[in-house]
């Protein structure tokens, strides 16, 4: 499985065109979530996975509140055994959902969390008794978790973000996902189905072109499970004026069961252990009603139930699960699927039923693509290998990636900053259907004012334009349309009711002048690539036909006669009236107006009445007066829940950087006392006083750190830090410059010395080091290469190198008359800030050109052909020679 991602991960580097944006997507799970980015910076792989703090290509989707300390993913995993009920899982499942849903959710699953009801009906966490989080704003902080992941992985910004979301995703589940990524400022490009970004990983790397296929990607998570029938092809399209074959895939049908996952065989588990605890430990003790014994025994339970899918028996043990009793047993695989029988029926009802709506048999399929975590349960596989009369499951997908994977090349593809070179096209639908009423004091309730608006399956993203006579407001309401195919927890088909006014003030204000049809209303709606529906216009149109007096003229051949000008106008007003039928503009006639100079050849005949048309659209008033769980929060909630989520941000940054700084005062301390126990250099630039002095506030500053530094601030740090590094940075400084300052005078006195014979000697033998071997330059003087440059600028370069060297003798003689332990005569840094001083002194005067020589004016054509070929050529080879010298010469500098 590994060497296959290798292999599709290195393809898809040839299906990327070069750009320096990072975009990333979320898998974002029940209880896992991924990140994958791509990323085209040089030696990196284009689309990775980003890795988690603890090494993790997976971060579980947690948030956990203890102590008014926020603890994210692994942090908040560490805790739940102790805390059970401050951490907060499954946010996935909740969000969108009404209170009584969410909290019989919570109950069946053993969650301890404090569930109250918000004022839309949806959920709420109580996390103490002042502050709550709503479902919106939890995922908002994963969100921002899995962002931060991506950015840190990337070494970029990342600024848009595609985010995997399940088939079975309502609006109002989608909404608040979208709410939550604003939350955590998060630019969603777009949402997409688990299923189409498996099938883009799928696909990416095939050729259709020899023939299509029927493929069904099955999809077991933690909590739901669904299986999509995806249609493979290729068409011919035109590329650079030639024809290529384009791969595509559409999804035909997706089926599902929100309820059926990897977390009801593992609540099996749970209940068959905390029957056979209670009775080993009787006296009518129920397990069940202590949080955290449970969520030990959970814990426990996912750990047996992945052993059993390896090995036909597991063992579990519980170290204390209750009053201080241990918990220890075993099951059988074959025991396990007895426990899960009636889920194994359960699990196939999606292949089922998607075979059957597109009425294809089990025959008519390519592969069966298996994807998801629970999948990987042999009695799970067996079944589907019997229902498909197979030997084997197709399995080129890793369960856990391929949908990251999958969006993060939609994530690419739909990003302007990187685009995929090889297309794979995706044609996606919505996963219900819905209808549109209207209501109104005038209206009845029958089949005329319900419309059918979406179909099932209708294309992502599409623009739906519905057009009816109206003269008056209504209201309008959005619904799914099948009530048996409804969002998990929804009682209710209603999506959104808009109230639509404007209508009725526009009819009477227009209906005293010629409407020349009945009065129209115009509704545009939008169903997004997200898979959101909204209404985003509804105008008036009216027609209205006047008559208006136009200019009457007539337009005639140059000598003609004015005989024939009624004629011309009969004519002229016939085509006028056939020509506007239909026109939005005033007709026009001729000439919309007459000129106040009479132009050549025409003849103002006065004014008549044409018959005029006009279309007018009046922009009407949408109001949304949807209510429930699935409505947006207000602009202010949305105000109040950003600033909140800011200052947690803030105190993790505040708490991040005092651990750090806590982690940096104690490395500091141990590793100063172990240089001074350890090194004897310390002993030749320190007296043993001085150290025992800084040792002694070390001791200090240690003791300090465990008792009362275990909750200070990070200035405390900070200051301990800093005045530890005051008495010891002298030490430290004296030690680096005891091997730094004898190198530094070493490097200079070679340097002066190869620069005095540059520019004093005629030729050098150079030995210079290149590309492993050690080859010998020749370079010439200044004196003989450069003769033009300035006597007095090479006489003032060769003093100051004098100049410098006598320095250099001084300080050295100064520095041996000196103890270790004094503060040094002269450092290492100003031994090359003087050496940068010659060079670039140097170098300015090895780049003063060489004077161009004078020509004089040829006599003629032929002595200047004599002189062009007797005098130029060799000009032409010196001064080819002289670049090359240079060029060594300069290389030889750099080398020095």
């Amino acid at each position: 499985m590994l060497f296959r991602l290798g292999v599709s991960l290195s393809l898809l580097s040839l299906f990327l065109f070069k750009s320096e944006s990072a975009v990333s997507s979320i898998d974002l799970g029940s209880e896992w979530l991924k990140v994958a980015v791509v990323n085209l910076k040089p030696g990196q792989i284009p689309i990775t996975i980003a890795i988690n703090e603890m090494s993790k290509r997976k971060s579980p989707a947690l948030v956990a509140f203890q102590s008014e300390t926020r603890l994210l993913a692994e942090e908040a995993a560490g805790i739940v055994a102790r805390y059970p009920d401050k951490v907060f899982s499954n946010l996935r499942d909740m969000v969108g959902k009404p209170y009584r849903d969410v909290k019989r959710f919570a109950d069946a699953m053993y969650l301890p969390f404090d569930v109250v009801e918000d004022f839309r009906g949806a959920a709420m966490i109580r996390v103490s008794d002042d502050v709550s989080y709503s479902v919106e704003e939890l995922l908002g902080m994963i969100l921002k978790y899995a962002a931060n992941l991506a950015e840190f992985h990337s070494k970029a910004m990342v600024k848009d973000m595609v985010i995997s979301v399940p088939p079975y995703f309502g609006q109002a589940e989608r909404k608040g996902l979208m709410t939550a990524a604003e939350l955590a400022g998060i630019n969603v490009i777009s949402l997409i189905n688990e299923h189409s970004g498996a099938a883009l990983q799928y696909g990416i790397d095939k050729d259709f072109s020899n023939g299509s296929r029927h493929v069904i990607f099955y999809d077991m998570g933690s909590s739901s499970t669904y299986a999509a029938l995806v249609y493979f092809s290729a068409y011919n399209a035109k590329e650079f004026g030639k024809t290529v074959s384009a791969n595509q895939f559409q999804v035909k049908d997706v089926r599902w069961n929100s309820g059926l996952g990897g977390q009801n065989m593992e609540i099996r588990l749970v209940e068959y252990f905390a029957d056979e605890f209670n009775k080993q430990v009787g006296n009518g003790v129920d397990v069940r009603k202590y949080p955290k014994a449970m969520a030990k025994l959970k814990k426990q339970v996912k750990r047996t139930k992945e052993i059993l899918s390896a090995n036909t028996a597991a063992p579990i043990s519980v170290e204390s699960l209750h009053d201080d009793r241990d918990f220890r047993s075993t099951i059988t695989r074959e025991k396990f699927e007895e426990l899960c029988g009636d889920l194994w029926d359960k699990s196939l009802m999606p292949v089922k039923e998607v075979l059957k709506h597109s009425g294809l048999q089990a025959d008519d399929i390519y592969a069966v693509e298996l994807i998801g975590g629970a999948t990987r349960v042999p009695k799970l596989q067996v079944k589907l290998q019997e229902y498909f009369g197979r030997k084997d499951l197709d399995k080129h997908l890793d369960a856990d990636e391929a949908i990251v994977l999958g969006a993060a090349l939609h994530a690419a593809n739909l990003s302007d900053g990187i685009k995929l070179n090889r297309k794979l096209g995706m044609v996606d639908g919505s996963s219900y259907s819905f209808f549109m009423e209207l209501d109104g004091p005038d209206l009845s309730k029958d089949g005329d004012t319900r419309l059918l608006l979406v179909p099932r399956m209708k294309k992502l993203p599409s623009k739906i334009f519905k057009s009816f006579n109206r003269s008056k407001d209504f209201e309008l309401l959005l619904a799914y349309d099948n009530e048996g195919l409804l969002p998990p927890g929804l009682s209710s088909p209603v999506v959104a009711q808009y109230a639509v006014s404007g209508l009725t003030d526009a009819a009477n204000k227009y209906s005293s002048r010629n409407l020349s049809s009945p009065i129209k209303t115009n509704l545009h709606f939008s169903l997004t690539r997200s898979g959101i529906l909204s209404l985003d216009l509804a105008e008036a149109a009216f027609q209205v036909t006047e008559w208006i007096e136009v200019p009457k003229r007539n337009l005639t051949v140059e000598n003609s006669t004015i005989a024939s000008s009624n004629v011309s106008v009969d004519l002229g007003a016939e085509n006028t009236s056939e020509q506007n039928s239909n026109s939005l503009e005033s007709d026009g006639g001729i000439s919309n107006a007459s000129n106040s100079t009479t132009e050549p050849n025409t003849v103002d005949l006065g004014t008549e009445k044409k018959l005029k048309k006009m279309t007018f659209r009046i922009p009407l008033k949408i109001v949304e007066k949807t209510m429930g769980p699935g409505i947006p929060l207000s602009k202010e909630s949305l105000l109040n829940a950003k600033s909140k989520l800011e200052a947690l941000d803030k105190k993790d940054a505040e708490r991040r950087r005092t651990a750090e700084l806590k982690n940096n005062l104690e490395e500091y301390i141990y590793a100063t006392k172990e240089k001074f126990e350890t090194s004897e250099d310390f002993e030749r630039i320190s007296s043993n006083d001085e150290r025992q002095s800084v040792i002694k506030k070390l001791d200090e500053v240690q003791e300090w750190l465990y008792t009362d530094g275990e909750d200070a601030t990070a200035t405390e740090f900070q200051e301990r830090l800093n005045l530890l590094k005051a008495a010891t940075d002298p030490i430290f400084f004296r030690f680096k410059e005891l091997t730094a300052r004898p190198e530094a005078v070493k490097f200079a006195r070679l340097y002066l010395t190869e620069l005095q014979q540059v520019l004093q000697i005629v030729y050098l033998q150079h030995a210079v080091f290149t590309k492993g071997y050690v080859a010998t330059q020749t370079i010439r003087g200044w004196e003989k290469d450069k003769p033009w440059l300035p006597k007095d600028k090479v006489e003032e370069l060769s003093i100051n190198i004098d100049k410098f060297k006598t320095w250099l003798d001084e300080k050295e003689a100064e520095q041996q008359k000196m103890s270790g332990f004094s503060t040094p005569v002269f450092t290492s840094k100003e031994v090359y800030e003087k050496v940068t001083g010659v060079q670039n002194k140097a170098d300015s005067i090895k780049k003063i050109p060489k004077p161009k020589p004078k020509t004089e004016k040829p006599i003629n054509n032929a002595e200047t052909e004599k002189d062009t070929s007797g005098d130029e050529k060799p000009a032409e080879e010196s001064d080819s020679s002289k670049n090359e010298e240079d060029k060594v010469e300069s290389e030889m500098h750099e080398e020095l």
